[in-house]
């Protein structure tokens, strides 16, 4: 158990919208939560602000160098996850990363190992799980028997160089499904491109442990409002809109930087520990087979 007053020195790497948010949300913790052990001493950007709100730029050299760091919260285009995680992991830092931590399953896994070898905390932002439209969303769902499901997304262009394909990118759908509904295999998975009008939708068929079909749809295009459409079917009826939630007190970043200090602090337990590190990997290795059966070529039907 580390000692209570312990302070973890960190720093955040990209300044995007997420980098923003972290590094607000670093300088401004929440009273007597565990972020209270956590000290923004900088940020990397390859932009160059020079400070941001009394933080300031330092170069990515000295941040894996200072012995004053002790964690990185990573917020770069995903692209850039796996290589950065890997340089703050071999500089012997702790690290949070938002979600997809890396665009292939086996860059992942070694990216795990690496972090158990140095006894490091790997902590992948997912705040889809945090929402209170998701806690509802679970309480409704819990109990209940599924007969059949779909989950479908829209929204606006991603950048699939930067962002990844959309079954990284679009992760969270796939972690609420799992969260949901447990373990899911996939039995088929395809994609529909018109490159001229920028859209993209993803299809994917799994089956439940239980054998019940569930389908997720991830479909982007210019101006798509971001949305989530929901059908779950279960044997007591089915739920096609998502419960009234209120507004969560603590905003998501602020709810994920506290979950990681807790890590920090030694306050999270083995078990909770491992499930999130099963959720986590696994979603990436259906991630990975979904966009294997989409880049498959089309068989011909004789």
């Amino acid at each position: 158990m580390e000692e209570i007053n312990k302070m973890f020195g960190t720093v955040v790497v990209g300044v995007g919208i997420a980098g923003l948010a972290r590094i607000r949300d670093l300088m401004n913790p929440m009273p007597s939560s565990p972020s209270e052990h956590l000290k923004l001493l900088g940020f990397v950007s390859r932009r160059s602000f020079g400070s941001i709100n009394e933080a300031k730029q330092i170069s990515l050299e000295d941040a894996l160098r200072s012995r004053e760091i002790h964690a990185a919260f990573i917020s770069t285009e995903n692209r850039s996850h796996e290589e950065t995680i890997r340089m703050f992991l071999e500089a012997g830092k702790h690290v949070l990363v938002e979600y997809p931590m890396a665009l292939s399953a086996k860059a992942a896994h070694e990216l795990w190992e690496m972090a158990e070898q140095k006894d490091k905390v790997l902590h992948v932002e997912h705040i889809e799980l945090l929402t209170e439209e998701y806690k509802q969303l679970k309480k409704e769902v819990a109990g209940k028997d599924l007969v059949k499901g779909t989950l479908h997304f829209t929204g606006s262009v991603l950048d699939e160089k930067k962002a990844g394909f959309p079954a990284f990118s679009g992760i969270a759908r796939l972690t609420w499904l799992i969260d949901l509904f447990g373990d899911l295999t996939v039995t088929s998975a395809t994609r529909e491109e018109q490159k001229d009008k920028n859209y993209s939708r993803m299809t994917v068929h799994f089956q439940t442990a239980n054998k019940k079909p569930l389908t997720w749809i991830e479909e982007r295009g210019p101006g798509m409002r971001r949305e989530k459409k929901i059908n779950f079917c279960f044997t007591s009826g089915c739920l096609e809109n998502f419960p009234q939630a209120p507004r969560s007190a603590v905003g998501l970043f602020m709810q994920d930087q506290n979950l990681f200090a807790k890590k920090l602090l030694g306050q999270v337990s083995k078990e909770e520990l491992a499930a999130e590190k099963w959720r986590i990997l696994r979603c990436l290795d259906l991630a990975e087979t979904i966009q294997q059966h989409c880049e498959q070529p089309e068989k011909i039907c004789s």
